[in-house]
């Protein structure tokens, strides 16, 4: 058994399925279930039990799961050990970053991290803020939006001003009934929008389009489906092309913070030390 075996173990029952699992790590569906095939025959035991909506652990693939979490952070534990030890910047750094940050700022300070450091391995994981949260402690550094993490250590890395948009003008005289068009997101986040229209009765949401992606929300908008509310940071040059209406709530700004989260002592480790400095020294609005 290789690490790698053990690794999609854990990778297989984190997502549930064997195609989702075969596009998250980049390789055939059909190689996927050879190699798992080959992992039940070399434990002699099933791991899984196939069902139509996910895949379920046996008995024996509870144990066997049990052993390779053991297995895959033992050689990552190890590997940061040697890392710490060494004079060169090297091993592994695993990052969980909210979407819209790994699509929007993420790419080119990671190019330049890279290029400084090229013997770091970056294990990367995205996705909404909520289910990071949940998961933190399996990564070195968490990059989330919203409320930051309770018993880590976290800096805020911008705040993020909320703007109403739509292709149609907002009068100022009578009310504004329009569908909302939102994405997915936590929970913080539905409830500033929610809050923020609760003390605005000039403008009534009389249905709401939910979708999966920022990206999705905005062409929908764009196409006079409704109104969204998008942050500053994806909004690029949308406010010099259509209508909007800034978040304001008790003279303030409504906003979406963005923090960088770790446990206690993980920067004793150079690599997440060295990105930790240089996700706090970079200007994001």
């Amino acid at each position: 058994m290789k690490i790698d075996d053990y690794a999609l173990l854990l990778k297989l029952n984190e997502i549930g399925t064997i195609r989702g699992t075969a596009k998250a790590i980049l390789i055939s569906q059909p190689a996927v279930t050879q190699r798992l095939k080959y992992i039940e025959e070399y434990f002699g035991e099933a791991i899984f039990i196939r069902t139509p909506k996910r895949l379920l652990l046996t008995p024996s693939g509870e144990m066997i799961l049990e052993h390779a979490f053991q297995v895959v952070h033992s050689e990552q534990d190890i590997k940061n050990k040697l890392a710490s030890s060494s004079k060169e910047v090297q091993g592994t750094l695993s990052i969980a970053c909210s979407s819209l940050i790994s699509q929007r700022f993420l790419p080119s300070i990671l190019g330049e991290f890279t290029a400084r450091f090229p013997k770091v391995a970056i294990d990367l994981v995205t996705g909404i803020s909520e289910d990071i949260k949940s998961h933190h402690k399996q990564y070195h550094v968490c990059i989330i939006r919203g409320e930051k993490l309770k018993e880590s250590n976290c800096e805020r890395l911008f705040a993020d001003p909320l703007y109403l948009f739509d292709s149609e003008p907002f009068p100022s005289d009578e009310i504004k009934e329009r569908t909302l068009i939102s994405f997915k997101s936590d929970d913080s986040m539905h409830e500033l929008v929610d809050n923020w229209l609760y003390q605005h009765n000039s403008i009534k949401a009389m249905k709401t389009i939910t979708v999966d992606q920022i990206e999705t929300c905005k062409q929908l908008m764009k196409q006079g489906l409704g109104m969204a509310v998008l942050p500053e940071s994806v909004s690029d040059s949308m406010k010099e092309q259509y209508p909007h209406l800034p978040l304001i709530s008790e003279g303030e700004a409504v906003t979406r913070d963005t923090w960088i989260c770790y446990q206690e002592g993980v920067r004793q480790l150079p690599q997440v030390d060295h990105f930790i400095r240089a996700m706090s020294g970079q200007k994001f609005l």
